[in-house]
């Protein structure tokens, strides 16, 4: 009990979150994870097979991610559970909610949109989205197109943010310009 409660109280003083913890144990594990990886540790990491499990480098997670290195649907009648490799790549962005089973390449500057199974591996360079997750368009044709709509669409700074400390009256504002809108924020 005392070695719980003084687990509890060192996380709290290093400002080490659980999920923190989690990401941690699964490279002590050996999965493998590249430099300035974001978001990784508001995923769900398949523990049991985390070894599995390879990221690149500027890897980008949108919160509650899955990372799925087995699929038990065999269990039941081989008595044995698939298992493979999740590799993805360099400057790849998972988006919220996006699972990736077993198998699955994402490739360098791949795109997964929010909400997408991903049950086949993503071309580099492309942006693929839906159930199954299928391609939609190259990534450099996507951010082209939204690069034009910056020219008309309404832009905000970073003080437009959370972070940025946005007032109530900036919400309001926001929320009216975005009535029937796409914009952009820092």
């Amino acid at each position: 009990m005392f070695t719980r409660i003084a687990r509890f109280l060192s996380m709290g003083l290093r400002k080490t979150s659980p999920e923190d913890l989690n990401v941690q144990a699964c490279i002590e594990k050996g999965m493998k994870v590249g430099k300035t990886c974001h978001g990784l540790a508001a995923s769900t990491i398949d523990y049991a097979h985390c070894w599995l499990i390879e990221i690149g480098d500027n890897v980008t997670f949108a919160p509650q991610t899955y990372l799925l290195a087995h699929d038990a649907s065999t269990k039941r009648y081989l008595n044995y559970t698939k298992i493979s490799k999740i590799k993805i790549e360099d400057n790849a962005f998972i988006g919220a909610r996006a699972l990736i089973m077993p198998g699955v390449t994402v490739g360098k500057n791949a795109i997964v949109a929010a909400g997408s199974i991903v049950t086949k591996s993503v071309p580099a360079g492309y942006v693929v989205g839906g159930n199954p997750a299928k391609e939609i368009a190259k990534t450099e044709e996507y951010i082209n197109r939204h690069k034009a709509n910056m020219d008309n669409a309404p832009v905000y700074d970073y003080q437009w943010t959370i972070g940025g400390n946005i007032t109530p009256d900036m919400c309001n504002q926001m929320s009216k310009e975005l009535d029937d809108a796409i914009g952009y924020v820092k």
